[in-house]
């Protein structure tokens, strides 16, 4: 397969990771990064934190900057855009007419905002990429008013970022309390407290009726001044290249536990596909997070080169929201009982048990770095499908290592 072309459409994180990977693997031939933005691959978790935060303008964080790509011999297509696949020819057809054949194709599209519907949704800014965050930093000024419409982790962690410029922020969300997917209420409510603290306003179970020019209008009635509106609804896969080649899609692209889509000469990784984990009983799951699309895309690059290596590393997720650390590994929500642990003074760990005492969530809230040595070992736990006593799991002295030991 040496005079192969492996091809990657996606310029984010996994993309970037997959480029390296196919060195690192010792494959010689071409390799294409075809990306929409006119930047080499960059960071993107510092675009709702330290990019908005810190003194001196963003700058981006790169993954592979232009020599990193000379050195690994990548043929990097930057500020194109991907049109269309010919699954029969094995080309990618990009916006100026250009054909890129493939022998592999690797599909890391990530995902998109969802926006808004309402009646004024076009006056809220999105938070995707660096010229973004570029201006929703230019817009947050001291004393300004900021509506963030969702309370989940990109919107709190701008509301975190614009409460610390100075502007009276307003966070609108339409659950019960923040942080619905995967956080159990004991670390929530600790989130919303803290965010209490430095002055942002949570209004849970709210309705947007209408927003307006300098304010957001409630179903109830209410009145939310919004010099600036943001909206952090979640996101959706980007999945308009697999769709129009007709591969299969379930909550994102479908690939096996091989990271292999339908069609057996194209892969997916990333925020754009779901997958089967044999952790967790081969549940289909689509996962947005950092180092998800990292992981995917070593394993589908080695499968890409002939490999069988399923994917079955334990999600993992961390945000920091002030000086909190907040850290979750497993699938919290399979729990069906919960054992705490604490770690050091004013940290706290959720150990999740199913029905059986399988360990399969751990979540965890704490200042600084305290949660991250104990969580990354539960997360271990949960690979090897450990079920720990709940009085182990409790016990702060209790080596959590000595549990992996054969």
């Amino acid at each position: 397969m040496t005079e192969a072309s492996m091809v990657i459409v996606g310029g984010g994180k996994a993309g970037a990771r997959a480029a390296v990977a196919f060195r690192e693997n010792a494959w010689k031939g071409r390799v294409t990064l075809i990306s929409d933005e006119a930047l080499a691959p960059y960071d993107r978790p510092p675009l709702s934190k330290a990019a908005i935060m810190d003194e001196a303008e963003p700058q981006p964080v790169y993954l592979l900057d232009e020599g990193m790509m000379a050195s690994l011999e990548v043929n990097f297509l930057r500020g194109s855009a991907a049109t269309g696949i010919d699954r029969d020819a094995k080309t990618v057809s990009l916006a100026d007419g250009t054909k890129i054949p493939y022998d592999r194709l690797l599909i890391a599209t990530g995902a998109e905002p969802r926006r808004l519907s309402q009646t004024g949704a076009e006056r809220a800014l999105l938070l995707r990429d660096l010229a973004d965050s570029a201006e929703i930093r230019r817009k947050f000024i001291d004393g300004k008013s900021v509506a963030i419409i969702g309370g989940g982790f990109i919107g709190l962690e701008l509301a975190a970022s614009a409460a610390k410029r100075g502007c009276r922020v307003t966070v609108i969300e339409a659950q019960p309390r923040v942080l619905m997917r995967g956080v159990p209420p004991e670390i929530a409510t600790r989130i919303a407290a803290r965010h209490a603290e430095a002055g942002v306003a949570i209004l849970t179970s709210a309705s947007i009726a209408q927003i307006g020019l300098d304010k957001i209008l409630l179903s109830d009635g209410r009145e939310i001044p919004a010099d600036i509106v943001i909206a952090g609804i979640g996101a959706a896969p980007r999945i308009k290249l697999a769709e129009q080649a007709g591969l299969a899609l379930d909550n994102g692209i479908a690939c096996n536990t091989y990271l292999q889509t339908s069609d057996p000469h194209i892969f997916a990784v990333g925020d754009c596909c779901s997958f089967p984990h044999p952790v967790f009983g081969n549940e289909r799951l689509r996962l947005e997070a950092w180092r998800n699309a990292s992981d995917q895309a070593i394993v589908a690059v080695e499968n890409m080169l002939g490999g069988q290596k399923p994917y079955e590393a334990v999600p993992w997720f961390w945000t920091d929201q002030y000086e909190l650390n907040l850290q979750i590994a497993g699938l919290p929500q399979r729990g069906v009982s919960i054992v705490e642990r604490v770690p050091k003074e004013n940290a706290l760990i959720l150990c999740h048990l199913d029905g059986d005492g399988r360990l399969v969530g751990a979540s965890g809230i704490g200042p600084g770095n305290s949660i991250a040595r104990d969580i990354r070992l539960l997360e271990m736990l949960i690979g090897k499908k450990a079920a720990p006593g709940p009085a182990l799991l409790a016990d702060p002295a209790f080596q959590l290592k000595s549990l992996l030991k054969p």
